[in-house]
């Protein structure tokens, strides 16, 4: 065997070993799966980063205000184009920044992406949910 196949086998048999075994039971929680991924990037996506959030059957991820940004999508019903938002006021300079959430919510799928002026503008306009 050449040294390339004998590589390759191995990183095989090392991610073979990774996967975990499948439980009887699909818990969300436990497994790291579904909620919402929810990302800002800036602009030409020159940086991004990234947050899962759930919401169902409570407020729970990594997401630094879950149960603010649950809630939030609760009151807009899950569309994220009808956020109640935070009013302030915000400058007018141009850096724009692109939200998208991607994913699941109460068991509806949502695929949602827009793009903002600025960072203080996503705020207003989304609250809690981006704010991570």
């Amino acid at each position: 065997m050449s040294l390339r196949a004998t590589a390759a086998a191995a990183v095989l048999l090392a991610l073979a070993a990774a996967v975990p075994v499948h439980a009887d039971t699909h818990d969300p929680d436990v497994e790291g799966t579904g909620g919402l991924f929810l990302t800002v990037s800036g602009g030409d996506e020159s940086w991004i980063r990234g947050v899962r959030l759930r919401c169902s059957p409570r407020p729970s991820g990594p997401h630094p205000d879950a149960e603010g940004a649950c809630a939030a999508l609760d009151t807009a019903r899950g569309n994220l184009d009808r956020l109640p938002g935070d009013q302030h006021p915000c400058t007018k300079r141009f850096d724009p920044v692109t939200a998208r959430a991607a994913g699941e919510w109460r068991g509806l799928r949502v695929d949602w992406r827009k793009t903002y002026p600025n960072a203080c503008v996503l705020d207003t306009a989304t609250g809690p949910l981006f704010r991570f």
